[in-house]
């Protein structure tokens, strides 16, 4: 791979983008040629407001072509147009080979939750001492065991562990939460979402993870539970305070998450009518809260 960098005035950088592409560019980027220097022009307004400038005094077009020769034919074809009299070459330089997807994956290492229970990546061997093990990857569905209220939710299940005989895991993302219930014993394991991706996610997490639950939208959620978990946010943890504390059976407990330490006062007060919620853990500005139905 190559970079291809041209600088070029105000006028002309729409013209030598799209003129880069005509000639084969694999991408081009655009930047403030005199960024951190006493002549940088800011080129953003006030909110609201329109930029006094379209674009930078100076720019400096960065353009990827696959090899040098495909590089140096775009620049001769493109500085022999007319329009390109004020445009100059600045450099020409081969861009090391980076392989994108172990770099990602180097960003996610197994996360441990509590003696012998971790969350680990299908790239990665589980450690030493793990007896429980979460195989999830990063996705487009909530929930990788990174996240203090995810850590905290796993917490709870490890430390509670019991064979629940059913368990509603309500915003259940990638099911993270529902695959570590299961794991711990847990049966009849419903894992409700409104967002489709989430379903599916949660679906093909629990079957590579060798658990049994039902995914599916949250009218899949039916009767009370043992145990409700809810890794939400304060908001819709608020909204749902009669639906959620409608699911928990008499002497079941509802964990919640996705509440930051100054939101817990008003969560107390929303869910006051059903049931008493307590802090039982933190982590990093976050709150798990518990309670337990009459």
């Amino acid at each position: 791979m190559v970079e291809l960098t041209l600088l070029a005035p105000a006028g002309r950088v729409d013209w030598v983008s799209d003129a880069l592409l005509e000639v084969g560019a694999l991408s081009v980027s655009v930047e403030d040629a005199d960024a951190d220097s006493s002549i940088e022009q800011p080129l953003w307004g006030e909110p609201g407001m329109a930029s006094p400038i379209r674009a930078w005094r100076r720019s400096s077009l960065r353009a990827l072509f696959g090899d040098e020769p495909a590089a140096t034919e775009a620049a001769t074809l493109l500085l022999a147009q007319r329009e390109a009299g004020e445009v100059h070459v600045l450099a020409l330089a081969a861009v090391a080979d980076v392989d994108w997807v172990r770099q990602a994956q180097a960003q996610f290492a197994p996360v441990p939750i509590s003696p012998g229970f971790w969350v680990v990546p299908t790239w990665h061997e589980p450690p030493a001492d793990a007896t429980r093990v979460v195989r999830l990857d990063p996705g487009l569905a909530f929930g990788t065991g990174t996240h203090p209220t995810t850590r905290m939710c796993l917490r709870w299940i490890a430390r509670h562990a019991q064979p629940w005989s059913r368990v509603l895991d309500y915003g259940c993302g990638s099911g993270i939460l529902a695959i570590g219930a299961a794991l711990h014993g847990a049966l009849g394991i419903d894992a409700v979402d409104i967002d489709p991706a989430a379903v599916a996610a949660a679906a093909a997490n629990a079957a590579a993870n060798g658990v049994t639950l039902r995914a599916g939208a949250p009218e899949l959620a039916a009767g009370r539970y043992p145990l409700v978990l809810a890794n939400i946010l304060a908001t819709p943890l608020r909204l749902l305070a009669p639906l959620l504390c409608g699911h928990v059976a008499a002497g079941g407990e509802l964990v919640l998450a996705g509440i930051l330490e100054r939101q817990t006062g008003e969560l107390r007060q929303a869910y006051a009518p059903w049931l008493p919620l307590e802090v039982v853990d933190r982590d990093d500005g976050w709150a798990l809260m518990c309670g337990r139905a009459a």
